[in-house]
């Protein structure tokens, strides 16, 4: 691996792209245990950069409010509460503008390296609401002049709130700076809600979750503020704890531990799977890692909300968590939530350190928990048992390989039309690389996003589904739905909710594909009573051919690519329509080999 250069598997291109898909899986996957994506060492130096502008950035704009002080001088007022509602304003609006998760070449953008407004500012790009059947005026899927005004409003207002002086009310313990007005609060608040309600996808990059309901929390006074923020971030902890008591976080830690730019070591690397190069499947120093880790957000947090009283024991707890979370930051996660977990370290050391005083026996007012627990408790338990109502994001099921997902099905000349037919800020994320690289090398890099599919568990029952629609062929390009997303809406960070069926409906509407052009394979997650994983199979056309369930224990057992052929066990299957396209009903011939997405001039991974 060089500076510029990526770490590629030693194949000969031409000879690769002959290969049948489980072959190329094979020398993929077998290749990602011990160099993960390969990414050059800029691509980690973009991401320190940019998270050294987002704390630079940060601390420029905070030191601004009158009184502060200098921002040479952070140690004099970092404790200052209305710094950390600062921090909470500008990280969201850094998060909205697509700085934060979700962006630069680990998530398919290399050039631009950003999606997010470069689309929200333009009308005629696709936008998904939640509920266009039940909200009023929120029916369709073109933006709008009038979106974009909205999403503009959003970044102004947040803006604007920055902007604002402290209120100068007393706050024990500090200076006379005081607090935000809550009222100052309320134009992002309210646009960003009713923005979220014409687009899910930007309430979600929003990080509304978090960031949003955190707002309401300012128009509660200083005590039972900084409770509800601690009550939120405990929230968040348990809810990534409770999401990991599954089968599947273990694959989760041995394919990120493969990506760890820190760990140079090949050898380490190759004692997370049982026997690589032949058997790929999770060994047990990623299920102790597992455990550890959720023991971890379960344990530490406890202590730290409920019995820590600022002395040795909480500083321990809170240097413990705050380490846990540079081991995140490290390892550079898929989606790329690096800022996310600067925020969670900041909010460690300033709420249960500059105001570990304030404890949450101490809460005056029960409306705060009458504003936090809809959406601290009710939302996930819901999205825990219908993950197909709620997003993972809001139902609090971060890092835990239990994700919707999506496999996209071309043939013909669909990849190059749905390119050519939708108003973007960008090309496919393979079109990107050729900009940088050869083709060869475009080609091979592009194809590690597969690679990183098939090492989770889902990815394993994604093989078998695509074989299934396939009958196992390989005359289709196969693409993931996190690519599909990035390109035609602007952000993708693991929502598979985003590059469903709904976005297939808004795709359909601008490119008129033919029948058997285009499916989509969707995999919901696995509901936390169940055993079995939902899956259905759309067609841009006649809409839903198939849906049935798909067993987690059958993806345990499998290697990361497909050995199954269309066979792979399927379970409760209802049939509408056939899987295999009707012969004519293609009116573009595929000339573009059997798998342009391993062939340069029509892939898109």
């Amino acid at each position: 691996m060089g500076f510029m250069n990526p770490q590629l598997p030693p194949v000969d291109a031409a000879a690769f792209r002959t290969l049948p898909r489980s072959e190329r899986l094979q020398v993929l996957t077998r290749h990602w245990v011990e160099h993960g994506f390969g990414s050059p060492y800029v691509v980690y130096l973009f991401y320190l950069v940019k998270c050294l502008l987002y704390v630079g950035g940060a601390a420029c704009v905070i030191s601004l409010t009158p009184g502060i002080g200098s921002v040479t001088d952070p140690a004099s007022w970092w404790s200052e509460p209305i710094v950390y509602q600062k921090l909470i304003v500008f990280t969201l609006l850094y998060e909205v503008l697509g700085l934060g998760c979700g962006s630069g070449p680990l998530t398919s953008r290399f050039n631009p390296p950003i999606g997010a407004a470069l689309y929200w500012l333009r009308p005629g790009t696709i936008r998904l609401p939640p509920w266009p059947g039940r909200v009023p005026l929120t029916r369709g899927h073109r933006r709008t002049g009038a979106d974009v005004l909205l999403y503009a409003a959003v970044l102004a207002s947040g803006v604007w709130l920055l902007s604002r002086p402290g209120d100068g009310s007393a706050v024990p313990g500090f200076g006379d700076i005081g607090l935000l007005d809550p009222l100052a609060a309320i134009p992002l608040i309210v646009s960003l809600a009713i923005l979220g309600l014409r687009d899910k996808t930007i309430f979600l990059a929003a990080r509304g979750e978090q960031y949003w309901l955190s707002l309401l929390i300012f128009f509660f006074p200083y005590s039972d503020m900084v409770i509800g923020f601690k009550l939120v971030m405990l929230a968040l902890w348990w809810g990534a704890a409770t999401s990991k008591l599954n089968h599947h976080f273990p694959f989760v830690v041995a394919t990120m531990m493969s990506n760890a730019p820190l760990i140079r070591s090949g050898r380490l690397k190759r004692f997370m799977y049982r026997d690589h190069p032949r058997d790929l499947r999770p060994a047990r120093l990623p299920f102790l890692l597992a455990h550890a880790g959720t023991a971890t957000e379960y344990a530490v947090p406890l202590y730290l909300v409920f019995l820590g009283d600022g002395g040795f024991w909480t500083w321990a707890a809170l240097i413990y968590m705050a380490v846990f979370h540079i081991h995140i930051f490290s390892t550079v996660p898929m989606g790329v939530p690096l800022e996310w977990n600067i925020f969670f370290i900041f909010s460690l050391f300033s709420l249960f350190g500059a105001h570990g005083e304030v404890a949450v026996q101490d809460l005056q007012s029960p409306w705060l928990l009458a504003v936090i627990l809809p959406s601290l408790l009710l939302l996930p338990l819901l999205g825990n048992v219908r993950p197909d109502l709620v997003s993972f994001l809001p139902a609090m099921r971060y890092y835990a390989g239990n994700w919707a997902t999506s496999a996209w099905v071309f043939r013909g000349h669909a990849l190059q039309r749905l390119e050519a037919g939708l108003t973007t800020a960008c090309r496919l994320p393979t079109r990107q690389l050729e900009s940088l690289y050869d083709a060869d090398t475009a080609m091979l890099m592009g194809q590690k996003v597969q690679s990183w599919r098939s090492m989770h568990s889902h990815g394993r029952a994604h093989n078998g589904l695509i074989d299934r629609v396939t009958d196992g062929q390989d005359d289709a390009v196969v693409v993931d739905g996190e690519l599909i997303a990035g390109f035609a809406i602007g952000w993708n960070f693991g929502e598979g909710h985003l590059h469903n069926d709904q976005l297939l409906g808004a795709v359909q509407a601008r490119c008129g594909f033919a029948p058997g052009e285009v499916r989509v394979i969707c995999l919901e997650s696995q509901p936390v009573h169940r055993q079995t994983q939902a899956y259905e199979v759309h067609d841009a056309v006649h809409g839903l051919l198939e849906r049935g369930q798909v067993k987690v224990h059958d993806m345990l057992t499998r290697q990361p690519w497909p050995t199954d052929g269309p066979n792979y066990p399927v379970y409760d299957v209802e049939s509408f329509g056939p899987l295999r396209p009707v012969p004519g009903d293609l009116p573009h011939p595929d000339t573009e080999g059997p798998d342009a997405g391993v062939l340069p001039r029509g892939t898109a991974s």
